[in-house]
Parts: C-alpha cells; structure tokens; sequence
C-alpha cells in the first residue's frame, strides 16, 4: 500500500508498506498502523477500504471508543470526516439528483461502485469524485458535473480532460 506524508519542512515524502492492521474487522489487513495524532500510541492508522494500493482513510484511534475515520479531501489533505462523506447528495452524470447515502457510488454507470464523493467546499453537494483512472469535478458550484479527467496509463495523473 502506498501512502503520502508530509513533512516538517513542507515537503512530503511517498511511503509503502505491506498492510498490518485490520481497522474494519472484516479479517483482511487493510491498514498501516501509525502515530498519527503524535500521542505516543501507534493506534491510529492510514487504510486502503477500496484495495486500489493507495491509502484513502486515516483512522484515529482504531483501537478505542469511536474511532474517527478522515478521508482526503481531493487535494492530499487528510482533512475530510468520513461520517460527513457519507452524507453527501450528489447529481449522476444525467443530472439527476441523489440523497445522502454512501460515499463510494457508481457514478459513471459502468455497475460498479467504485467512485469516491468528495464536498471540497462544505456545501453538502459532491463537487469532486474519484474514481479507477478518472475523476470529474463540479469546477462551478452548480452542482452539476463540468470536467472529467482520465489517466489512460495509470502513473496517477490526468492524460485527458473533457468538458461535459
């Protein structure tokens, strides 16, 4: 699994390490265990719940009561509450508008979910999503999503953009 740290000086370093931890109790390893919160414990954790080999939730105190899981905001944050994820409403690429439910939907309608909402602007209305290879933004705060990105090679950058 991969994952991204900042550093003290304003630098950030990429790490990978075999998963040790399981943050989900579903019996599968899914997690490094870390001292995020800098509180002398290693029972925080960063997780990879889609199993794509990135990092995309931080957990605080997995081994406690009520554990807080922070996902990235869209631009290498860990800075988003994964329980406010969850309750996003977002629009399908028809337009349609959806309730709150999860965080990972189908949105491109290929049968799968596997595209991860993200409200980079608090509103409560997806404007970011993220998905195997692609990603679509609401660059206007209509609601409405205006580009989509895709990485046909897979080294994790936008090869082609196109305005929808």
């Amino acid at each position: 699994m991969e994952y991204c740290l900042g550093d003290p000086d304003g630098s950030a370093t990429m790490w990978t390490a075999d998963p040790t931890t399981d943050v989900n109790s579903d019996g599968v390893l899914d997690a490094v265990a870390l001292d995020l919160d800098d509180d002398g414990l290693l029972d925080d954790a960063l997780a990879d719940l889609d199993v794509d080999g990135l990092a995309d939730h931080g957990v605080l105190d997995f081994g406690g009561d009520g554990p807080v899981y922070v996902t990235d905001d869209g631009t290498g944050t860990w800075a988003v509450s994964a329980d406010r994820a969850a309750a996003l409403r977002w629009l399908g690429l028809d337009g349609v508008a959806h309730p709150a439910g999860d965080a990972t939907v189908d949105l491109d309608g290929d049968g799968q979910a596997r595209e991860r909402l993200v409200d980079s602007d608090g509103d409560g209305l997806a404007d970011r999503a993220f998905g195997v290879g692609a990603a679509w933004a609401d660059t206007d705060g209509d609601g409405h999503w205006d580009v989509h990105l895709v990485d046909t090679d897979g080294d994790g950058a936008a090869d082609s953009a196109d305005t929808l």
